[in-house]
């Protein structure tokens, strides 16, 4: 069996509703989802050896938890608020292989 292409691979839920109702795109998920991409850049995480992709999805029907990512291989579904728990989840999920139980729905 081969590996996967990408290590880590990460959708982040950017769903815009127009009907009023919760949804990620309210809570500012495109804008936190390319603050994610930016600094997994930066910080070099990206490589031969750690490749990691940084996706937008569609919605991922995850709306009562509002804002939503999911990190794959490993199916891990986050909430977040803020760009320091996505700090978080880079530092210890996508570098060093730790689910955050903190954030994890």
């Amino acid at each position: 069996m081969s590996s996967p292409f990408f290590h880590k691979h990460v959708f982040f839920c950017t769903n815009q509703r127009d009907d009023g109702e919760d949804c990620c795109g309210k809570h500012g998920a495109q804008k936190l989802r390319n603050y994610v991409k930016d600094k997994v850049k930066e910080l070099g995480i990206y490589s031969n050896k750690n490749r990691i992709r940084i996706n937008s999805a569609g919605c991922m029907d995850r709306c009562d938890d509002a804002p939503v990512l999911v990190v794959y291989p490993e199916g891990v579904w986050y909430t977040y608020k803020n760009e320091s728990d996505l700090d978080e989840i880079i530092e210890e999920h996508l570098k060093n292989g730790r689910v955050v139980e903190r954030l994890k729905i």
